[in-house]
């Protein structure tokens, strides 16, 4: 066995490098943070060959006094805390004082600084063969500038696991992304081959900070998003989730910041996961930007090389308060919603904000084009079989006379028949059903989200006619939603009820689990479960939920106790409960190739606006479309 020696400065800090500069983008990141630190309120980033050749980051912060130079290329050398009570309460993004050390022992390095105080800036440079500093004069601004140039020029096997200049500057430019998302308060610039790449100035009013977002995440997130913005017991959560529509294949449009860092979490993935679990499609992932800010004593952020990983003092209430602020976030979004986001795609966001929305499109062809509530002769039709659909005066109350009476009978008929009508069953509905000299209401401001039915097609679909153009409703899916919502509502307003097993069920489980159960068993009975531990590493499960006794019992409970080691919690119970709810409903929806009159048409798409989710079904199914009038047109080649 070798003698224990020093590692000599050189290695040490190449090693530190292994873990602080994995890649061209981990110098830009170290070095952007570095600038924000100082305060800046403008960071130009210039890279050439992906950041391989060049890497110059340029602030207009505070500066480094020039005796300090040196100090800065060492490693564990920082201004940024001085004591123990500092490094437990960190409220900025850098802290160890090793990012620069580790740089330059595998680089080219040379750092400009000026202070306000200081009439000439001054020059630090150093390689990585000799690490030794060297400090001239130099000109420049108030602020700093870092050249990295020759990354892993010392180190060729290192450099050897770099990609493509496309991905490694795919990278950088990510890494800008999130910096910016950060920061409103400060402009951003970033060129790649002296081409500009991202041109940000700072975003002060909610209208900057959207038009950001814009730039950075697409326009049509923005327009398919939710605001979110919720304090509780010292916790504020704030930015941007999409709508459940808006769902992406991969998850590459999550950001998530504690106090401004960005960061990857598997308790707030799992929050964020639990919020949207019921309305999102197979296997597709949401989009968010989200901004959570805490005392910084409660969060420690040292927990990770890279500083992407943080730790809560109270986890399980960062993730109780994060998942009920999303999910009723969620749950509160409406028709209008999906509209808002729809409209502004097709006509811009401008257009988004006229009223009506199709007038401006029409306007210019009086004599061609058909406006809504006109009959063939010009004239509205107010009502139909008796009942008002508005537009006119008083048409509140007789709209609300068919919402009680015709739903009612409705409902019972779907009750009665298991959603299905066996006599129409049989004969497939070939053509739109629709009632004989109906004409949709006369514009009005008041109109419904989902507008008013017209026609039925082929059994499956629901034709209404709205202000923004055609919605197509799938009854099925719809009504699924409608159920299932009421199902779950009227389970949350009772207990869930136990139901005791035969004979009681003998698992083998870790001393771990064991004793979780244990010390969890408030949290079990809760949820309909009653363990008992009967050896050292047994359990007997003597309850489960009486809506699950036909489950997998045995694997119902390990993943119970999986989620409690993760987590702390599991909602995994209400999970199950759940999806046989989504089953039950499912079965208990209109079915297809049931007619329906205009006054159930009209019940359903009423009941759809006033139910939580109603944009999706039970699977994540969208429930229903919108063809705008800007769509038809190009359809028809109007306005050509």
């Amino acid at each position: 066995m070798p003698h224990i020696q020093l590692l000599s400065p050189r290695l040490a800090n190449q090693i530190a490098a292994g873990e602080v500069v994995e890649r061209p983008a981990s110098v830009v990141k170290e070095l952007v943070e570095n600038a924000l630190d100082a305060g800046a309120n403008r960071v130009d980033v210039d890279v050439e060959q992906g950041g391989v050749k060049l890497i110059r980051v340029r602030d207009d912060g505070c500066g480094i006094e020039e005796n300090d130079l040196p100090l800065a290329l060492s490693r564990h050398a920082t201004s940024k805390i001085s004591s123990l009570e500092d490094l437990e309460a960190v409220a900025s993004l850098g802290f160890r004082g090793e990012a620069l050390a580790s740089i330059s022992s595998v680089s080219r390095l040379s750092l400009t600084s000026r202070t306000e105080s200081q009439e000439a800036a001054s020059r630090v440079e150093v390689e990585g063969r000799d690490m030794d500093a060297r400090i001239s004069p130099a000109a420049h601004p108030v602020g700093t500038t870092v050249e990295v140039r020759d990354l892993f020029f010392n180190t060729p096997a290192r450099r050897k696991f770099l990609r493509t200049e496309k991905t490694e500057f795919n990278h950088v430019e990510e890494c800008v992304r999130r910096q910016a998302l950060s920061r409103f308060d400060a402009g951003f610039t970033l060129r790649h081959n002296q081409r500009t790449v991202q041109s940000l100035r700072p975003a002060e009013t909610p209208l900057d900070k959207e038009r950001r977002i814009g730039s950075l995440c697409g326009q049509q997130f923005i327009d398919n998003s939710v605001v979110i913005n919720a304090e509780a017991t010292g916790l504020r959560l704030w930015g941007w989730v999409a709508l459940p529509t808006f769902s992406r294949s991969q998850a590459d449009l999550q950001y998530f910041f504690v106090n401004g860092r960005v960061i990857r979490d598997r308790l707030v993935a799992h929050a964020v996961r639990q919020a949207y679990r019921d309305v999102l499609y197979n296997n597709r992932h949401p989009a968010f930007v989200l901004y959570l800010e805490v005392d910084p004593a409660t969060v420690d952020v040292n927990v990770h090389p890279t500083k992407h990983e943080v730790r809560f003092r109270d986890g399980r209430l960062v993730h109780d308060f994060i998942f009920r602020t999303l999910h009723k976030a969620l749950a509160d979004v409406r028709p209008d919603d999906h509209l808002r986001g729809a409209v502004a795609q097709s006509f811009g966001r401008e257009a988004a904000t006229q009223e009506p929305v199709g007038a401006g499109i029409h306007s210019a062809q009086p004599d061609s084009a058909w406006h809504p509530g006109q009959a063939a002769s010009g004239q509205s039709v107010p009502s139909v079989s008796g009942h008002s659909y508005g537009g006119q005066p008083g048409a509140g109350a007789p709209q609300q006379e068919w919402r009680a009476s015709d739903q009612m009978a409705f409902y019972q008929s779907l009750n009665a028949g298991g959603g299905v009508d066996h006599g129409q069953s049989q004969q497939p509905v070939t053509s739109p059903v629709m009632t004989p000299g109906l004409t949709p209401p006369v514009d009005s401001d008041e109109e419904p989200p989902l507008g008013y039915a017209i026609a039925q097609l082929h059994g499956i679909y629901i034709l209404a006619q709205g202000k923004a153009g055609l919605i197509v409703v799938d009854m099925h899916a719809a009504h699924e939603r409608i159920t299932y919502e009421r199902m779950k509502r009227a389970l949350a307003e009772q207990d869930l009820k136990s139901q005791p097993l035969l004979v009681p069920l003998s698992l083998a489980v870790s001393q771990k689990e064991a004793s979780l159960t244990e010390s969890h068993g408030e949290e079990l009975h809760k949820l309909g479960l009653q363990i008992e531990r009967i050896g050292p590493e047994t359990l007997a499960v003597r309850q489960v939920p009486a809506l699950l006794r036909g489950a997998d019992t045995e694997q119902l409970v390990r993943d119970v106790l999986a989620d409690l080691i993760e987590h702390g919690q599991s909602d995994r119970v209400e999970a199950v409960t759940h999806e046989l709810l989504g089953t039950m409903a499912c079965h208990g929806s209109v079915r297809a190739n049931r007619q329906l009159t205009i006054p159930e048409m009209n019940s359903l798409l009423r009941d759809m606006e006033a139910t939580e989710r109603s944009g999706q079904c039970n699977h994540g199914r969208p429930t229903w479309t919108l063809v705008t009038l800007s769509e038809l047109d190009k359809l028809f080649l109007r306005g050509r």
